[in-house]
């Protein structure tokens, strides 16, 4: 059974559709640390309600982003982590932190990537973005995460409808639902090892998804 670390900077409501899905028995898999660089993350309290080791890391008392990075690989394989899932958070990996985990790291991202995504797209800024462009679907995104911002390998995507009378807040709510369907999914398929990375030289990785 592999073992999953959560990184969370909210309230964690991904986080706890990944707990719903294990307790489900659909997911191969346990949570070993949820780990959060907001100490107020609700996502912390979802994870003591469920007896899940639990761990806030501050980046001031870090004194620099590589430090605050090598702290959370260390908390990280001190569980002997296999798999790190970024459900809704926001400070940036270091290269270290991608080298230490590559291919092993997976983030969701509120939009069909490659829109709507990148530096300063994130929360209700990506569904303001979507409302503005006047596009007739959004949806969400599950990922590898690399070097890049949002531009890792994408593994899932799923799409909603945007109608006339939505707003970036009610697109939000729709897109957060897809995000509760994907993102365990994704985890799923991992934990199965149905997801097959496929490296070409000069040209983009790509994710097949095996049935």
């Amino acid at each position: 059974m592999l073992k999953i670390g959560v990184l969370v900077s909210g309230s964690g409501t991904n986080l706890q559709s990944i707990i719903d899905s294990i307790k489900a028995g659909h997911i191969q898999g346990e949570i070993a640390i949820v780990i959060s660089d907001k100490k107020s993350a609700f996502g912390l309290q979802r994870a003591i309600s469920e007896n899940i080791p639990s761990v806030f890391i501050s980046k001031k008392q870090a004194g620099s982003i590589d430090n605050f990075n090598a702290e959370i690989i260390r908390a990280l394989k001190s569980y002997s982590v296999d798999l790190v899932v970024l459900a809704g958070y926001l400070s940036i990996l270091s290269k270290e932190f991608i080298q230490a985990y590559r291919n092993q790291i997976i983030n969701i991202h509120p939009s069909l990537i490659p829109s709507f995504c990148g530096n300063g797209y994130y929360g209700l800024k990506v569904h303001e973005a979507a409302i503005n462009h006047g596009v007739k679907v959004s949806g969400a995104t599950v990922h590898f995460v690399d070097e890049g911002t949002d531009t890792g390998a994408i593994i899932l995507q799923k799409t909603v409808e945007v109608l006339p009378l939505d707003s970036a807040e009610t697109l939000q709510q729709k897109v957060l639902k897809l995000e509760h369907q994907l993102l365990p999914l994704a985890v799923k398929l991992f934990c199965e090892k149905k997801l097959n990375i496929i490296e070409l030289e000069n040209k983009p990785t790509k994710v097949l998804v095996l049935k």
